[in-house]
């Protein structure tokens, strides 16, 4: 149980979150691993998610593949795989959602499913439509304790990214 902040989350909730984010993480890395097929970290990043996922306690593990795996998106050959990568990182750094009440935390719940959706966009240009249809699938795959969560956070800024008005999006179908 986390309650050092503005509410409490628990273990399960954490691992709801995690469960989210490492599914959108996945449905992109293989884009990362593209790029960068000799680089681990992202791979890594998802991993340590799915320990924690099973059960595992949330440890040291987890915050240092989300780190590595945002150190992969850093040096990342392209906003591809920048997103990709960034992406795991999210996954595995979703153990250790803060239970403050600031709108960045929302980045930690819903920015995977964003990037998801804007490699889509990014990979089908002739289809204008493809990043709305991924974030309503990303908002229909989330389950009530997430949607629980995240309305314990302020909505998501709009943001001047397309990844972040995609989020704010997905945010306010889930709301």
């Amino acid at each position: 149980m986390t309650s050092t902040g503005d509410f409490e989350l628990s273990a399960a909730e954490l691992r709801a979150v995690a469960a989210y984010a490492t599914a959108a993480a996945e449905s992109v890395l293989e884009f990362f691993g593209q790029a960068c097929p000799e680089d681990p970290r992202p791979r890594e990043a998802i991993a340590a998610a799915h320990e924690f996922i099973a059960g595992t306690p949330r440890s040291r593990r987890q915050r240092v593949a989300s780190m590595d795996a945002h150190r992969a998106a850093k040096a990342a050959p392209g906003e591809i795989a920048l997103l990709a990568a960034q992406a795991a990182g999210d996954a595995a750094s979703a153990a250790y959602l803060h239970p403050i009440s600031k709108a960045h935390q929302v980045g930690h719940i819903l920015r995977a499913a964003a990037n998801a959706a804007r490699i889509r966009e990014l990979l089908a240009p002739e289809d204008p439509q493809v990043g709305e249809r991924m974030i309503r699938q990303f908002a229909q795959h989330a389950g009530p304790v997430l949607v629980d969560v995240l309305r314990r956070y302020p909505p998501a800024p709009p943001g001047r990214s397309r990844s972040a008005q995609l989020m704010a999006e997905l945010d306010g179908l889930l709301r």
